[in-house]
This record gives C-alpha cells, sequence and structure tokens, in this order.
C-alpha cells in the first residue's frame, strides 16, 4: 500500500497518479479498480494505492520521480496496515454492528469507500465482491479488530436489519 498525498486540482498530480499507477482517480469516498490495482479515496488530499507487492517499489520510483517539483507526498504504508475480508450473507450486518456508517445496500454499494470507525479504532470499508468487505486497519489494532468481527459474527447475534 502506498499513501498518495497532494493536491488533487493539480492537473500534474492527476496526470502523475493515472500515469505512474493506471488507475484513475477516485471520486470523494470512492474506490477504482483496475485489475490488482485499487485507488481509494481516503481525505480531500489524500488516496491510497493498493498493489501487488512485488510492484510496490518501481510504482513508488515512478510516482516519485512524475512528481517531481509538485508538493506531494508517496509513501509506503503497507507494514503499518492489516487487511482483514468479511463475506458472506451477514458481512453488511457484521460491519453495521461495530462501524456507524449507513450500510444499507440502497446507501453504500460497489465502489464505494468509507473512512470510520470499528468500535473505537480507525478503519476503512468498501465493498470487495457481492457478499464480501474489505476493512483496513493499523495492524497494531489487528488482533482487538479480528476479535471485535468475531464476536459481531458470532451464531445467535443475527439482528436480520438487511434480511
Amino acid at each position: 500500500m502506498l499513501t498518495l498525498r497532494g493536491n488533487f486540482a493539480s492537473q500534474v498530480f492527476v496526470n502523475a497518479v493515472k500515469t505512474s499507477v493506471g488507475v484513475a482517480m477516485p471520486k470523494v469516498r470512492a474506490i477504482v479498480t483496475e485489475g490488482d490495482r485499487s485507488l481509494a479515496w481516503m481525505s480531500p488530499d489524500e488516496v491510497l494505492l493498493i498493489l501487488p507487492h512485488a510492484e510496490l517499489a518501481a510504482v513508488r520510483t515512478r510516482l516519485t520521480e512524475a512528481l517531481a517539483g509538485e508538493h506531494a507526498l508517496v509513501v509506503d504504508v503497507s507494514d503499518a496496515r492489516a487487511v482483514l475480508t468479511v463475506s458472506g450473507a451477514g458481512a453488511r450486518e457484521v460491519l453495521a454492528k461495530l462501524c456507524p456508517v449507513d450500510l444499507a445496500p440502497d446507501a453504500f454499494g460497489p465502489g464505494e469507500m468509507r473512512r470510520t470507525r470499528a468500535a473505537q479504532v480507525a478503519a476503512a470499508i468498501w465493498m470487495s465482491g457481492e457478499e464480501e468487505f474489505t476493512l483496513i486497519a493499523f495492524r497494531s489494532v489487528a488482533g482487538y479488530v479480528m476479535g471485535l468481527l468475531t464476536a459481531a459474527a458470532a451464531p445467535g447475534g443475527e439482528v436480520g436489519v438487511f434480511a
């Protein structure tokens, strides 16, 4: 994962990202996926690039060179993050128990990204499949988040709000 920060209004920045990464800039609260690369909106001046680890160094170098002279930041944050997948018919409900986000199907669908929290820790979530969500959290709290997800998904705790 690479964090990219810069001026989204700068055509130099936008072109450098598109050319170096091969993925268009996402809209606000969106994630764009092209093949095995995804670019997620994180804030008004930050996107998160998710790509195969083997390609990270080359892409980071291309981005750094393409953004020379621009006010921008390109940082490898791979080791700071943990990625968890929640899948199955109850995935939406499991996350709704933990995240203060409207996860109703008509409010949150494919291509949407939310920075939020899972209980009391920072997280980002998006739909990565039909009944699948991906959650990113800091690696330092990964065990805690896994415990939260396990408890929220425990049999007998179904609420049925999205049924």
